[in-house]
């Protein structure tokens, strides 16, 4: 029997699809955007020019530590709420939505491979991109932590880099994908949305980032489309976890002044 996406969806269905694509994004990534979209409006209005502005990441929510580390681990656990439903509505159709998107472990070694090599195709020109747009002003100086030197610091950000990972390319790629195929988008078509979508909730820090995680979503999207990705997200994941734990975490063993330089505080 024909899948879902391999016949042409009534109009009835098609408006269900897009309804459960819009609720799915506005629990997650499109609710993000949105508030991205009015925080760089509010930026590039404000008295204070661009290059001058900071955007910090993973702050502290208490004085408290234990009470803030309660606070992270909720943050981190209700953020992988959407990640859950997306799959959820996925197997709907009869099959395993893990499965379905890639995100299971049956190739380690070519996922984490795979992994690796995406995180430095991205990552080592990225930084000379941030470093550029601090340069020409378009991007706001990022905080990658404002977490106190306590001893659960560290591995809250590996988990935060995690739920990042998973978050974004499952939704913005592995459950996105599925769902506009089932609308008949094509690849192209696709990789635009997903691509804009990953840069729109990166508004916050600065029109930088927003063009750097772009290009970040082009890069990804079209790998998971091609015939080396093969629908598999994993990799993905892995790539985007690696990213965000050097940035939160590794970006401490950078020495000072190089970090002043690139405008990393």
């Amino acid at each position: 029997m024909p899948t879902p996406s391999e016949t042409s969806p009534t109009r009835s269905e098609r408006r269900r699809i897009g309804a459960e694509i819009w609720i799915v994004l506005g629990l997650s990534l499109g609710q993000s955007a949105l508030y991205a979209i009015v925080n760089i409006v509010a930026r590039l209005t404000a008295d204070t020019a661009l290059r001058d502005q900071s955007a910090s990441l993973n702050v502290s929510r208490s004085e408290r530590p234990y009470l803030d580390l309660t606070y992270q681990l909720l943050g981190i656990a209700f953020a992988l709420v959407p990640v859950a439903l997306a799959l959820y509505l996925l197997s709907a159709r009869g099959r395993s939505a893990v499965r379905a998107i890639g995100l299971d472990g049956a190739r380690p070694l070519r996922d984490t491979g795979w992994g690796f090599a995406l995180a430095a195709a991205i990552g080592i020109p990225g930084l000379a991109f941030y470093a550029l747009g601090r340069a020409v002003g378009i991007t706001v100086e990022v905080q990658a932590s404002a977490l106190g030197a306590e001893w659960w610091t560290v591995p809250v950000l590996l988990l935060a880099a995690l739920k990042n990972g998973l978050l974004e390319e499952v939704v913005a790629v592995g459950y996105l994908f599925e769902r506009t195929r089932d609308l008949g988008w094509n690849r192209l078509k696709f990789i635009v949305a997903s691509s804009l979508l990953r840069g729109s909730y990166h508004l916050y820090q600065g029109i930088g980032p927003f063009i750097g995680n772009v290009v970040m979503g082009v890069v990804f999207s079209w790998w998971y489309t091609s015939r080396w990705g093969k629908h598999r997200v994993m990799p993905l994941v892995i790539a985007h976890t690696l990213l965000d734990v050097v940035a939160f975490v590794g970006y401490a063993l950078v020495p000072p002044e190089w970090r002043a330089a690139l405008g990393i505080v």
